[in-house]
């Protein structure tokens, strides 16, 4: 069995929600339809002529890349042009092109943390606060002879979660009544008769993020025709959510040392460095993409060096003011994602029993000759 394209980016969209991505990003279906079925699909960092053709070459219905092939609004689709080319050539051999970009860098086991996992980095933490998980609590009234299986449900799925504490649960029981009238199918009682039930009020916490699948499962495995819940919104603070990812090295290495990790973990032949190579360095900070807005950010968390690309010339000087060393492996360096995306999917594509195949394209994308 194929997967549907619209059953694939609803996969990836568990893996990188739209909902955390920066204002204005330009992300999900940017060319083509998902409304077929998918035999092949190729994950890239970027849509180049090489790579569509390698798409072709692939079978591929669908490619999904991490950078954008339309950033700005088109006036016009003149197919004389080199990005109008591009266009046509999707088109003709019917590929579709799905974005996942801030999202995917600041979801949880995205680009950000594969960076920082890369690197070894321990005790990590978001360096780049953009959002937070908003908390509600939900609370829902099940028949005593079901209690276990919808608690386990709503659990299972992720609700419940405190701290380092999976699985919390407040549950009291008690009688519930409710009448049936003309034209229900109850699943106790009898229509027109008030039934008294011993019932148990279930209570729990949920994230924003995974509302939506709780509810679903609670309802899939409550036995009542009309399931009666609550979900109130609450003070407590959520999980933070943003870009980059700061963390710590299991022991201290100099700057020197820590330019060949980066080197050989991202496989780029040559970075820019800023500071002393004999620092000792023991607090990374990694993002992914251009770093050049995240320098104070890096201060604030204490980070002995900036791992990012793009850094321009004036935040190199000031980053050396500030004591801040800096290593720009470039922005090319998120090709890191090509393999885990691929890998991902696959694992949910066989999951759900779907036949589809991914691929992390092997074409080159960095634009830079390094000479």
């Amino acid at each position: 069995m194929l997967a549907k394209g619209q059953t694939i980016t609803q996969w990836m969209e568990k893996l990188a929600p739209k909902s955390v991505a920066m204002p204005d990003d330009r992300i999900g279906l940017q060319l083509g339809s998902l409304q077929r079925d998918v035999s092949n699909v190729l994950v890239a960092l970027d849509v180049t002529d090489e790579v569509v053709d390698e798409a072709i070459a692939l079978g591929a219905e669908l490619i999904i890349a991490h950078h954008a092939i339309i950033f700005r609004p088109l006036k016009d689709l003149q197919t004389d042009t080199s990005q109008g080319r591009l266009y046509e050539k999707l088109i003709k051999h019917d590929i579709a092109v799905y974005i996942s970009h801030t999202n995917y860098d600041i979801a949880e086991g995205g680009m950000n943390d594969l960076m920082a996992e890369a690197l070894d980095l321990r005790q990590t933490k978001v360096l780049w606060k953009t959002g937070e998980d908003k908390l509600e609590k939900l609370v829902v009234f099940v028949p005593k002879s079901h209690a276990d299986s919808v608690r386990t449900a709503i659990l299972d799925t992720g609700a419940g979660h405190i701290g380092d504490y999976s699985h919390c649960s407040f549950n009291v029981e008690g009688e519930g009544t409710f009448k049936p009238l003309e034209g229900t199918n109850p699943f106790i009682g009898s229509t027109g008769t008030v039934e008294q039930v011993e019932e148990v009020r279930i209570e729990t916490i949920i994230p924003s993020s995974i509302k939506s699948r709780v509810l679903r499962a609670m309802l899939k495995a409550h036995p009542y025709e009309e399931a009666a819940y609550d979900l109130y919104p609450v003070s407590l603070n959520g999980k933070p959510y943003g870009l980059g990812r700061v963390g710590k090295l299991e022991q201290p290495k100099p700057l020197a040392e820590v330019v060949e990790l980066v080197k050989e973990r991202f496989e780029v032949p040559y970075v820019r460095v800023v500071g002393d190579l004999n620092t000792s360095i023991r607090k990374i900070a990694v993002l992914g993409g251009s770093g050049g807005r995240s320098v104070n950010h890096t201060l604030f968390h204490g980070a002995d060096v900036l791992v990012a690309g793009d850094i321009d010339y004036h935040t190199a000087h000031d980053a050396l003011v500030a004591g801040l060393c800096i290593i720009d492996p470039g922005h090319n360096a998120e090709k890191i994602m090509k393999k885990s995306v691929a890998a991902r999917l696959q694992a949910m594509a066989e999951e759900n029993g779907a036949s589809t195949v991914f691929h992390a394209s092997h074409i080159a994308t960095e634009p830079f000759q390094f000479m």
